[in-house]
């Protein structure tokens, strides 16, 4: 999870940022290419999925179940927020690229965005 995060980090280069922007960046680009290819926010994935698995590694049953709800409740709002603004950045390339890629974390629909 820790590497599909720091190679999505990569990837994006100057594209990827902690804190959502809500204005576009003249020099914004939707990335696409690398992990974006299949994986629509591949640094979330990565959390996700390193936050599930430290838990899983140690054999923490009740951490699990609790990483898992607070990964995913988290993720399950930020995504939709900003796949919204994706979609305003990018109104033309944007809906391909999001049907054509997968979250691949569990139960977040963001085609409401």
């Amino acid at each position: 999870g820790l590497g599909i995060r720091s190679l999505a980090m990569i990837t994006a280069g100057s594209n990827f940022a902690h804190i959502i922007e809500d204005d576009k960046r003249p020099e914004h680009q939707l990335v696409q290419h690398g992990i974006y290819r299949v994986l629509r926010h591949p640094a979330y994935f990565g959390f996700f999925w390193f936050s599930v698995g430290t838990q899983v590694l140690l054999l923490n049953p009740i951490c699990v179940a609790a990483y898992a709800w607070a990964s995913w409740k988290f993720f399950n709002e930020r995504i939709p927020f900003e796949e919204a603004l994706l979609l305003e950045f990018f109104p033309q390339s944007y809906p391909a690229y999001r049907r054509r890629t997968v979250i691949g974390i569990p139960f977040i629909d963001a085609s409401g965005a």
